[in-house]
């Protein structure tokens, strides 16, 4: 017979007893179960003890998650959440290097667990960490760098034990003579149970495990990074700039800026203070990418956070230090495979980057302004080789007649004062700086296609600054200019990082490519608009396919011309053929219930294989994820927390949380779900905001999710519309019905497959004179 519902069967654990097995029951309080077991060991003082899930995590017992005891779960008896935070507060103020290296092992481990940090808190346990590391850890500092030219000694006179760091027994007694020395000037306390050289080579786990639980425990949000000190910023700092630094220690020190940067707009001010590019560099040429990709991090949120007149001044600095080419060689192009976190990275700073043009985007020309006129008129002299006229030079009437003769033939729209075409935003400024940088630094391009098309007839020609003002437009689109990077994005591009002046290049092979396919088209000016899109659609093709570089992408845009691009239009038309006659048409209709149905059936069986989404927060490379599947039967969603992002599917027995579906009363997307209204620079970009949904239960109750990516939020949205009995309305649904009920249709229709398809049912035939014909099977 079954336990009832509210009991579990679980093993409990106590060190040197044999486990229990027992049965809790779950309406009974925590507080009675736990004496229920110190009791069956004798164990007095039951308030002092919890229980603690067996496994890798150790997390606590609570009120809170006592439902995720599962049968057959393993338990371990242990000291309370409270009383460990007073050992480990205690202990790790020893004297003993072990003892106290020991100690803040364990506390970093034990950190992770919300319940034991919040203990751990309340005993102010934040503000000793951040002592020990602003003042406690200096007299090691000391003790190591007074010690470390008496070891190289040792080393040199051959007095280290053979194949050990550890010094001979002689050795020993001049380095304890030396120690005691530094004991009578307060500068390290001997411990009789230390050895002598345990300082020299504990001191970087010392830090790291002490770096290591503060920042666990300030990920659980419950202390403001506000409260911390310029000492403690400029003890962080000090770890990153020295040239040689433990890696744990360099790891979590550069994510602690990283956090105390996003977090706090005063603390990006004093970081800024203590850290500069150059400092960073150094750790972007070593072969750790961890490091690699937390130094990208660091240099990402201090572009982020920068006031706008600041930016490109960093701008500029980042330049000068050549951080572009360094991320080229050492990361890029290095022979390890770049890793999610890394690419995310490089893909924020390709954005940041880009946004720097915002500004010029945006930015209209001043018809008046005579230093922005100087640029229209150097297009013109390196166009036409010809050099400003003095004002003397000919009557007014006639300078003015050459110049809009000159402006006509590079393609403005207004041919008396071109100023205007710039007005407006975007691209504004943008397209004359492109304009002026393809005519200096691609000159014989540029004068090629500024001369071919003022040859051609009126109607042929290509208007060089009309395209070039479009095009740009059409680029910052394509790139997003201005908008803020999302979370989830991995999107770089390797070739942005091959030049200094990336976005200029790309414009430069693009006006090319432009110029090449109005030929191709044999466009006349009413084709405007058509061969802009025929060259989107042809940069977005070549960028899909990731080149390494400018060169590269220049040579497959060549194999991607106007007749290439329509065989693969002619192609996918052919893919989706759809037949417009009314047979046709009726046969659509019949069989698209079906389709929807099977679409329906698909979207369900998704959620039942659940999916995992990333838990967002100011520190994302933790990789805090949470899971979410449909049960079966359909009735119920089941979700939980995980440690780690999962190879393949969670058991639903492992997901703690569950909610049932007739709880659901409606799905909510995008800027209306509560977590996309909370505050944060990363959680109000567009992309972000198109992959939330929240899904509504009881009266204000929210399951928040942010989607991977767009495909996994058609799936989701769809499967909660359809348990909910709503249409399915995302762009994923359409085009699967699209591409379903096409190779429906052409199955259907195969053997008609030649034969002409009437508009209208054949005539139905009269009735036969007489029935003689009909067989009677009686």
């Amino acid at each position: 017979m079954p336990p009832p519902a509210d009991t579990v069967k679980v093993a409990i654990e106590w060190p040197g007893a044999f486990p229990k097995l027992m049965e809790i029951d779950q309406k009974k309080p925590l507080s009675a179960i736990i004496k229920e077991v110190c009791e069956g060991w004798s164990l007095g003082n039951h308030e002092n003890f919890a229980l603690q899930i067996a496994d890798a995590t150790n997390f606590y017992i609570t009120e809170k998650n006592r439902n995720d005891i599962k049968n057959g779960s393993i338990l371990r008896l242990t000291t309370s959440p409270y009383q460990t935070a007073i050992q480990l507060h205690e202990r790790i103020q020893s004297s003993s290097m072990d003892a106290k290296l020991e100690s803040l092992k364990d506390l970093a481990n034990a950190s992770r667990d919300i319940t034991f940090a919040q203990e751990f808190i309340n005993l102010d346990g934040i503000s000793l960490l951040t002592l020990m590391v602003e003042s406690g850890t200096e007299r090691y500092q000391k003790l190591q760098k007074i010690m470390k030219p008496c070891f190289l000694v040792l080393i040199e006179r051959r007095t280290v034990l053979p194949g050990s760091c550890w010094p001979s027994d002689g050795a020993c007694c001049f380095l304890k003579a030396s120690l005691s020395a530094l004991h009578r000037k307060n500068l390290f306390p001997i411990c009789s149970s230390l050895p002598v050289f345990s300082v020299f080579f504990h001191f970087g786990d010392l830090l790291s495990f002490t770096l290591t639980a503060f920042v666990e425990l300030m990920d659980h949000g419950i202390v403001s990074w506000d409260t911390f000190s310029v000492a403690f910023i400029k003890k962080i700092a000090s770890y990153v700039n020295k040239s040689a630094m433990d890696t744990a220690v360099l790891q979590r020190s550069l994510a602690i800026l990283e956090s105390m940067v996003l977090n706090s707009q005063d603390l990006y001010h004093k970081v800024a203070q203590e850290i500069t590019i150059g400092q960073l560099i150094p750790h972007l040429q070593g072969t750790d990418q961890d490091i690699q990709t937390y130094t990208i991090a660091v240099i990402n949120a201090l572009f982020l956070k920068a006031p706008e007149e600041k930016r490109q001044e960093m701008a500029h600095i980042l330049a000068q230090k050549q951080l572009r080419s360094i991320i080229l060689s050492n990361v890029i192009r290095s022979s390890t495979p770049i890793n999610d976190e890394m690419a995310h990275q490089l893909y924020v700073l390709q954005v940041l980057t880009f946004n720097l043009l915002e500004d010029r985007m945006m930015t209209k020309m001043d018809p008046q302004d005579q230093a922005q006129r100087d640029i229209i008129f150097e297009l013109r002299r390196i166009a036409f080789d010809v050099e400003c006229e003095p004002n003397n030079s000919g009557s007014i009437e006639k300078r003015k007649s050459m110049y809009t003769r000159d402006y006509k033939k590079l393609g403005f729209i207004n041919h008396v004062n071109p100023a205007v075409d710039f007005t407006q935003i975007p691209p504004g400024m943008l397209a004359l700086d492109n304009m002026l940088y393809f005519a200096r630094h691609h000159q014989d391009a540029y004068i090629r296609i500024v001369l071919e098309n003022s040859s051609r007839e009126d109607k042929h020609e290509c208007p060089f600054g009309r395209s070039s003002i479009e095009l740009t437009k059409m680029l910052c689109e394509i790139l997003k200019v201005g908008e803020l990077p999302s979370e989830n994005c991995h999107d770089f591009h390797p070739m942005f990082f091959t030049h200094d002046r990336s976005f200029e290049e790309f414009f430069c092979i693009c006006i090319q490519l432009l110029n090449k396919t109005w030929k191709e088209m044999r466009a006349t000016s009413e084709d405007f608009n058509k061969v802009m899109q025929v060259v989107r659609e042809q940069i977005m093709r070549a960028l899909t396919l990731k080149p390494n570089s400018l060169d590269q992408f220049k040579s497959r845009l060549q194999n991607l011309s106007y007749t290439e691009i329509l065989k693969i239009r002619q192609s996918e038309r052919m893919n989706q053929e759809d037949f417009q006659s009314r047979p046709i048409l009726e046969l659509r209709e019949k069989i698209q219930p079906e389709i929807m149905e099977l679409i329906k059936q698909q979207r369900l069986n998704r959620l039942c294989d659940g999916t995992c989404f990333r838990k967002i927060s100011s520190r994302r490379r933790q990789d805090k994820f949470w899971y979410c599947r449909l049960s079966p039967n359909h009735k119920v969603l089941h979700y939980g927390d995980l440690e780690e992002s999962p190879q393949g599917e969670v058991p639903h027995d492992s997901l703690q949380d569950k909610l049932p579906v007739a709880d659901i009363k409606a799905v909510i997307t995008g800027k209306d779900c509560p977590h996309m209204k909370e505050k944060g620079a990363l959680k109000q970009n567009k992309e972000v905001l198109e992959l939330a949904f929240s899904v509504l239960y009881e009266s204000d109750e929210y399951l928040n999710f942010i989607a991977p990516d767009k495909h996994e939020y058609c799936v989701w949205t769809d499967g909660l519309n359809a348990l909910l009995g709503k249409e399915m309305t995302s762009d994923y649904t359409k085009s699967d019905m699209d591409t379903l009920l096409s190779m429906e249709m052409k199955l259907r229709l195969l053997d008609l497959e030649n034969i002409q398809i009437p508009e209208a049912p054949p005539p139905i035939p009269k009735e036969p004179s007489n029935y003689d014909f009909v067989y009677d099977c009686n």
